[in-house]
């Protein structure tokens, strides 16, 4: 669950234990972006890892669901195409007012705050010795194997606004198993693949990704930020 915070400004972080059910985790950040809005639970960062779960996107196509019965799909309201969550893969979930600046990031502009996101994750992936890069024209955060001649996706952005309380986020891939995109077309793209950390070669723990995620976001997203319980 998501720990209770103060509403003074600073951006509370916490970690969710084990593997979270991706529709009880949509119950509890839809219940956090209500109080956000109401000014009763301050804004959140919630970092997790979700059990196997295709989620479609207001973009998807069915069509580029390729292998329904493989894990469980949910239809959600953010943006993007089909999506896939799953073990090794660090999930972030980001609820600002967004009706303030964050930082970098002016007030009341969503694709500022795409742009914020894109930013944090660059920056993270920095930190930990991977180069990562945007693509015109593509979401999320890609890597080039110029040996190869070839770019894969390592993280994906998708993301929703309600009366100016953001919520969804973005996923990093540190070591899911990377066959299990299979079931899917990720974002809609047939031509470009996904990678991970561990296929990059780097043999890194969850609490390390966590770590740079924390020290990229104040550089992006200014303000203090507090660690707290599940």
């Amino acid at each position: 669950m998501i720990a209770a915070a103060s509403t003074t400004g600073v951006v509370g972080w916490s970690v969710a234990p084990g593997l979270v059910d991706y529709a009880a985790a949509m119950r509890e950040m839809e219940a956090r972006v209500a109080a956000i809005r109401a000014g009763e639970a301050g804004e959140r960062v919630w970092l997790l890892e979700h059990a196997p779960v295709y989620t479609a996107g207001t973009s998807a196509k069915a069509e580029d669901l390729r292998d329904a019965g493989r894990f469980p799909t949910h239809r959600t309201g953010r943006g993007g195409q089909w999506t896939y969550h799953g073990p090794g893969q660090r999930v972030a979930y980001v609820m600002l007012d967004l009706t303030r600046a964050h930082g970098s990031v002016p007030a009341r502009d969503v694709r500022a705050f795409v742009t914020g996101l894109e930013d944090w994750l660059i920056g993270a992936l920095a930190a930990l010795g991977v180069r990562g890069e945007r693509r015109d024209g593509r979401v999320g955060i890609w890597v080039v194997d110029r040996q190869h001649d070839t770019e894969n996706k390592i993280a994906a952005i998708g993301v929703r606004v309600t009366r100016w309380v953001s919520w969804h986020g973005v996923a990093l891939n540190v070591a899911p198993a990377l066959e299990d995109f299979a079931g899917i077309i990720p974002c809609g793209i047939a031509t470009h693949g996904v990678t991970s950390l561990r296929a990059l070669g780097l043999d890194v723990g969850m609490s390390a990704v966590d770590t740079a995620l924390r020290q990229a976001w104040s550089g992006v997203f200014g303000g203090k930020s507090d660690m707290t319980g599940s």
